[in-house]
């Protein structure tokens, strides 16, 4: 009687032990943040939509309140893989697709993906190859990514109306996070740069020059603080807030923004994982003010 005491204590123990291991356990979501890479041979798809939607925008310090309605939608697809044994490289490509809709047209019009006089446009925008890189032992949660888009497209603007910068862009984007004692907590930071290059889109005479882009010659910095909290290991809701300086360097043009925002994450499956956020354009000089929806699938095998 006493062996089988001992057999069914020694079993309990173990189911505990084991339950807490799955509790505890990472998920992608807590695991893979932008910082962390990829294992060799493991592969990370994200497919993510950004549609942003405005009626007000800041022109040299005047706010511009009720105007016609302008819609952006972007859907990016990332695709990456792990190409080094220490998790110190990963490789990958991004494409952009555009779709934009002008004059007062409902939010959901983007959704049509029509080329119209002076009412919509869309067609891919921009193409690029990336890396990923963790430079420092030290620091394993700190990494870079650094991307070379290539527009896809003649022209910033035509009868149409806006697709996207007509711009080669060089992107750097710099990560680290921190996730607290407990595994409630996570803290993710960003820095990211944009350095946009081409024609200018005015010529030295002052015409107008429609091969060229309306950011070139300047360079973008972009910080951003997110703070994730964890109610169980598989969700997640977070805020965030996000600033945008555009620099000039020759083309005689900058700009400015700053947006609030919060979202939810959750874990689906081992694989997949689901995001939701919103932003709001709070504040901005000559940029708009409006706000963005976005939705995303993330998928790591």
């Amino acid at each position: 009687m006493k062996k089988h005491k001992i057999f069914f204590g020694v079993l309990l123990l173990s189911s505990m032990s084991f339950a807490q291991e799955v509790e505890d356990e990472q998920t992608n979501i807590q695991n893979y943040t932008p910082s962390k890479l990829l294992e060799n041979g493991k592969w990370d798809i994200k497919w993510f939509n950004n549609l942003y939607t405005q009626t007000e925008r800041d022109d040299n310090g005047e706010r511009i309140k009720n105007e016609p309605r302008q819609n952006y939608f972007t859907t990016s697809l990332e695709i990456f893989t792990g190409i080094s044994e220490n998790k110190k490289f990963n490789a990958g490509f991004i494409v952009e697709f555009r779709s934009n809709t002008f004059n007062n047209q409902d939010v959901i019009s983007v959704f049509d993906f029509k080329n119209a006089v002076g009412k919509s446009r869309s067609s891919i925008g921009h193409i690029a190859p990336s890396v990923k890189i963790s430079p420092f032992n030290s620091l394993p949660r700190f990494s870079i990514q650094s991307s070379f888009f290539i527009p896809t497209f003649d022209k910033e603007s035509n009868e149409n109306g806006y697709l996207a910068q007509k711009s080669f862009i060089w992107q750097n984007r710099f990560f680290y996070d921190y996730t607290f004692p407990g595994n409630k907590f996570q803290l993710f930071s960003e820095l990211g740069t944009r350095f946009f290059f081409g024609e200018d889109n005015v010529n030295d005479n002052g015409s107008f020059n429609p091969d060229g882009g309306f950011a070139n010659n300047s360079l973008e910095v972009a910080p951003g603080v997110f703070l994730s909290y964890f109610p169980t290991y598989k969700f997640t809701v977070l805020g965030f807030v996000q600033h945008a300086q555009l620099i000039d360097l020759g083309n005689e043009f900058s700009q400015n923004y700053t947006a609030l925002g919060t979202g939810a994450k959750y874990q689906l499956t081992n694989v997949l994982n689901v995001e939701l956020l919103y932003s709001k354009f709070v504040r901005g000089r000559d940029s708009g003010l409006g706000q963005s929806f976005n939705f995303g699938l993330r998928a790591i095998f």
